[in-house]
């Protein structure tokens, strides 16, 4: 019974979190999207070396999202990782769209019918490899990767990055990437 009032309740906080989220598809005044940006060259498995904290993934580890593209030309979201407390996996289903061309690493995703919330690459490697992605606002913080594990040197580049940019990194959250 509490495993299943957990679900609930997590559900529930994402949905609010949503419906609170779902005009916000701004971005931080300190971000730029990238531009040009390739949607084929995005698509594929990214994997989370850092995030900012927030109540939706809150106690998820090994996290990875998958982009592929819907046959309406929206992009397919997967959004997957294992949660310690429950010790299972958990996945949302989403959908994206850009905001307002498709030459722009603005997006809006939704995992919750109409309601959408901004995702802004604002740093992304030339080859792909590494990036950085925004909310709506500075409290939302992901660095991604294709590879599951950065080093040291590497992760330390791109927190100066989003420091510079305005986001509290000493807040940084690195979830451990252990099961891939």
């Amino acid at each position: 019974m509490a495993e299943k009032l957990k679900i609930v309740t997590r559900t529930l906080v994402a949905f609010t979190a949503m419906v609170f989220l779902s005009a916000c598809t701004g971005m931080p005044k300190s971000v730029e999207p990238v531009s040009p940006f390739s949607v084929d060259k995005y698509l594929g498995t990214w994997y989370e070396i850092a995030r900012l904290d927030h109540s939706f993934e809150r106690g998820l580890s090994d996290v990875s999202a998958v982009y592929s593209l819907n046959d309406d030309g929206s992009i397919k979201v997967i959004n997957r990782g294992f949660d310690t407390d429950e010790q299972k996996w958990q996945q949302a289903d989403g959908r994206a769209v850009f905001v307002d061309d498709d030459n722009k690493g603005h997006l809006k995703v939704s995992f919750f019918g109409p309601f959408y919330s901004s995702y802004v690459v604002f740093f992304l490697e030339p080859d792909y490899s590494v990036a950085l992605v925004s909310g709506f606002n500075s409290d939302y913080l992901w660095l991604l990767a294709r590879k599951p594990k950065l080093d040291k040197v590497q992760i330390s580049r791109y927190v100066a990055i989003a420091a510079e940019a305005g986001f509290e990194t000493d807040k940084l959250i690195y979830p451990e990437q252990s099961r891939y």
